[in-house]
């Protein structure tokens, strides 16, 4: 038997959530609950089509979200950890839930409701004993072209990023006006932290990269016949799931065969993001299977042209998408939002083409660029590329 219940409101034929805890029976015994039954569903950011839902069990989640916290947030009983995020993302089961309650730290939150403001975070790190930190990648973009110069954060000592890779010069401006180190962490909404750059395991952090697998996964790069590749080569980042299937992985996507046949192949689960690996064991993010330009012969990572286009002293956010050619099968297209004193000029297009060929590669520079108000994003944050391909 199935009983509708409904929190924050009502509905016939539900049962209203508080009022049903108040009422409650206080004799009720309830059934005894298996680990691998159903805990909780999320849905994906949806960034290159519609959400799906990613269903965890009652265990695996929670306790694989050891590694989250213990490794990449580095957290400690005397911690007071801050994440930037709303309680309704997955995030927010890594870092304001199970991570710190594995460790025992203690979680702030702050009510902030309307658009991001970067000046009232930087105030908030200030102010507060806060001692370890999560902000995601769209945050930081904006908070490090602030004035840093007068920002103290006494408290502060450890500072992660996930969510979406993490420009190298945000990395180095926000090292170069605070002294701390931003940890990149690499996971999705199915999974607990899978890469990661592990202060607490003494690596040193690449800027720009992933990072190195998580102990207990067995994370690999895949060609599109499910064979491991070896160190230089982009592949399809993947984890094993036989003969052992991690703590932390999620069971399915729920109600959907169809992407589970997809994404579950022989002994792996594919994760959908292509990435490299040097010759030291780093990984480094070359984009979602869907977003990876094919220009001419040519593969390219929307990521490392952003990561240019935002270099720039002009340029406030970018996002870059490949767009049809009847000549190149792709070429590259930028959307780019100037920062409040700079205003679109073709002679501005033209520096940022130039700017990209330098820092970047001659193929790589957006043949197209179009200055935008705003780039699309999914409620957690992320750059929907799949409207700005649609876009005309």
């Amino acid at each position: 038997m199935y009983h509708r219940v409904l929190a924050g409101g009502e509905r016939p034929g539900w049962i209203n959530f508080d009022a049903g805890v108040r009422d409650a029976d206080a004799s009720f015994d309830p059934e005894p609950t298996r680990s691998d039954e159903p805990g909780i569903i999320y849905f994906t950011s949806g960034t290159t089509g519609p959400p799906k839902m990613v269903l965890h069990t009652q265990a695996s989640y929670g306790l694989g979200h050891r590694l989250t916290g213990e490794l990449w947030l580095d957290l400690k009983p005397n911690d007071v950890h801050w994440c930037l995020t709303d309680t309704g993302w997955a995030k927010a089961a890594w870092s304001c839930f199970f991570g710190p309650w594995q460790m025992g730290a203690c979680v702030f939150a702050v009510d902030s409701r309307g658009r991001f403001d970067p000046v009232a975070a930087l105030r908030t790190l200030g102010q507060y004993p806060i001692t370890t930190w999560c902000a995601p990648p769209t945050a930081l973009r904006l908070i490090v072209r602030e004035d840093l110069s007068a920002c103290r954060f006494s408290h502060l000592r450890h500072c992660v990023s996930a969510g979406e890779p993490l420009n190298p010069e945000v990395i180095a401006a926000w090292k170069e006006a605070t002294g701390h180190t931003i940890y990149e962490g690499y996971g999705q909404t199915e999974t607990v932290v899978l890469i990661g750059n592990f202060r607490s395991l003494g690596e040193k952090v690449r800027p720009g990269s992933m990072g190195k697998p998580t102990p207990e996964f067995t994370v690999a790069l895949l060609d599109e016949n499910l064979q491991e590749l070896s160190a230089g080569r982009e592949g399809e980042v993947a984890v094993r799931v036989r003969p052992e299937r991690p703590l932390g992985l999620f069971r399915e996507y729920w109600r959907n065969p169809n992407e589970n046949a997809a994404r579950f192949r022989e002994d792996w689960y594919l994760t959908g993001d292509r990435a490299a690996r040097d010759a030291e064991g780093y990984y480094w993010f070359v984009g979602r299977a869907d977003d990876v330009i094919k220009s001419s012969s040519y593969r390219i990572g929307p990521f490392e042209v952003e990561s240019a286009l935002i270099e720039h002293p002009a340029v406030l956010e970018a996002a870059v998408v490949g767009k049809p050619d009847p000549v190149r099968g792709q070429i590259v297209k930028a959307f780019v939002v100037l920062r409040k004193d700079r205003a679109p000029s073709e002679e501005l297009r033209a520096q940022l083409q130039a700017h990209c060929k330098k820092v970047t590669a001659p193929y790589k520079y957006p043949r197209e660029i179009e200055f935008v108000a705003e780039l699309p994003k999914t409620i957690s944050g992320k750059i929907r590329r799949v409207e700005l391909r649609q876009r005309p």
